[in-house]
Formats: C-alpha cells, structure tokens, sequence
C-alpha cells in the first residue's frame, strides 16, 4: 500500500545549521561590497546625515584616515560622492586638476593604494541647480553635457580613480566617457556605467546627503520605474558603448530587471541599494519593527539571488564590523 506521509522531504536538508549552510545556494563577502561615502571640503569635523543613521559626511581632512580604516576592516573598494562648496551651472570645478573629484581621489589612493576606488561621474553635487549636466532652455542638454562628462572622467583617471563611474543618464555617456579616456592615454581605465538608472523615489535622503540643490525631477532622463523592456536596452546599449560592468540602481525593488540584465549580458553586473532603501531599513529597526542584522543580510542575499556580482551598500561597514 502507497504510504500516507511523503516520500520527497525538502526539511531534511533544513534539520540544522551546517545542512542549512551545506546547502545554501547564494552567499556574499565583503569582497562583493561596495562603500559609498561623501566627502565634504571646507569642514573640520564629520556631519551625520539625519536621514542616513550611522552614515556621516567626511570632512576631506580625514578622509586619509577613513580609507584606511574601511581597509583594516576588509572593504577592498569604495564610492565616492563630492560635497562641493564650489559650485556653478556647469559643475566646472569636476574638471579642475585641483578640484574635489581629483583630491579626493588622490587623498584614496594614496591612503590605501590597493583600494578600489570608483568615481561618481556627474554634475548633481557640483552645479548650483542641482541637475546632473548643462542647462538650456530648462532642460538637460544631452551634448554638451557628454564632453563635461569625458572632461570630468579624464580628471579623474589622472588623479587615480580605477572606475569611471556615469550616473547622469545622459544618452551616449559611456561612449564619450570611453573616447575620452583613450584620447587621453587612459586605456587600463574601467567604466562601471549606472547602465540602467531610475527616476525613482527612494533617492531622497541622497540629497540630504550629497547637498544637492535639485529643483524639480529628473524624469526627462532617468528611466521609468515601471519600464522593464526600456531597462534592459539602456544596459545593452552601454555593454555596446564599452561599458566593462553594469549596474541597476535602485536594487531592492528592481530584482526583475537585475535578472533579465544577467541573463541578457555576460558583463559583470552591479546594483546600488540606494540611500532610501538604507533609511528604510535603519529607521524601522530603529523601530523595534525589524530585526536589522537579518534584514540587511536578506535585503543583499536577495540582490546577489537575482544575479547582482557586486552590491553598492551604506551597510558594507556594519557588515565588515560584524565579520561576515
């Protein structure tokens, strides 16, 4: 007689902690994190940025002494993000030798040479309307924004950066940015393109963070959030402009098209947890809503599920911290 139990038990492979980790199919390392951090010139002391618990802008004087400790702790790479006092239409001081950009990727590398640092390449934390390129007539001029952007990249790689990075969403940026950069002699030079960027609202407490002035949206050139096709193409298109890696940003709520992006390219893939999604997590541990420590490690095995190869996160020190 047909027995009344079932013969196919998955718990079996779920009665403890070392089956649970034998069989574990995902996992993440610190060597799969990214740190983003600000940097701010013209301040002697860090400032907490209210709606980012635990994140601080860094006063550029210790920034020297922070990368250094993000090493001690097994970070092998970081993001960096200008607080500029230096601002006009254009974000000129992004091209200036001498300017933010270029100090601070300097101060990094020499800091700690081996530390991969990544370049934000845009003009949001550098113009004094807070838009990410050149403004005509009210709107972003796609064109002149493109050779600000291979001005920018080309300051950047000379001061050490390991990754061009472009977040503005502007059409035909990795292209510019790559001439660029092979114009200058910058061949070894990587670009980590933002390839698919969505106008979304989980950015806001980057603003606080960055001190952007922005008024009014992005949405004439960041993506639809609701657009999945769209989002595939804009990453293909960077792949075919020369693109080395990609990226999805946001993340958490974009696991669909971090999926259809890894199965579409073969190029490393990224995906930013972005600062909304940050604040979300800290401020409902905060709480007593949450358990934080199992939410940040389900929030990035979900990323790394969906096929992300390296995760931008705010949490890659409390994590380091923690020893995973």
């Amino acid at each position: 007689m047909p027995s009344q139990f079932p013969a196919v038990r998955p718990r079996r492979l779920r009665r403890s902690e070392s089956l649970r980790s034998v069989f574990q199919e995902t996992a993440f390392s610190l060597n799969d994190l990214v740190l983003p951090i600000f940097v701010e010139e013209g301040i002697s002391d860090f400032v907490p940025i209210s709606s980012m618990p635990g994140m601080m802008r860094i006063p550029e004087s210790k920034l020297a002494s922070e990368i250094e400790r993000y090493a001690r702790a097994g970070i092998k790479s970081v993001m960096t993000f200008g607080v500029s006092h230096h601002l006009d239409d254009t974000g000129s001081d992004t091209w200036n030798e001498d300017g933010l950009v270029a100090r601070m990727t300097r101060i990094a590398k020499d800091a700690v040479p081996e530390m991969i640092v990544m370049a934000d390449t845009c003009f949001c934390e550098y113009t004094s309307h807070g838009h990410c390129g050149v403004v005509h007539n009210h709107a972003v001029d796609n064109d002149a924004t493109l050779i600000n952007l291979g001005k920018q990249a080309v300051v950047a790689a000379r001061a050490g950066a390991d990754f061009i990075s472009p977040s503005a969403a502007m059409d035909g940026q990795v292209q510019a940015i790559r001439s660029a950069l092979d114009a200058a002699g910058f061949f070894d030079t990587s670009i980590m393109a933002y390839s698919t960027k969505f106008a979304s609202a989980l950015y806001g407490p980057f603003r606080e963070a960055g001190g952007t002035a922005l008024k009014g949206d992005r949405k004439s050139y960041q993506m639809n959030p609701l657009n999945r096709r769209e989002a595939v193409r804009e990453s293909l298109l960077d792949e075919q402009e020369g693109a080395d890696a990609l990226m999805v940003k946001p993340a958490g709520m974009y696991l669909d098209i971090i999926r259809d992006i890894r199965e579409a390219s073969r190029l490393p893939l990224t995906a930013y947890q972005v600062s909304g999604e940050y604040a979300m997590i800290k401020f409902a541990a905060q709480a007593g809503a949450i358990d934080e420590a199992r939410i940040v490690r389900e929030s990035l095995g979900a990323i790394k599920r969906a096929g992300a190869d390296l995760i931008f996160t705010y949490f890659a020190m409390d994590l380091a911290k923690e020893g995973i």
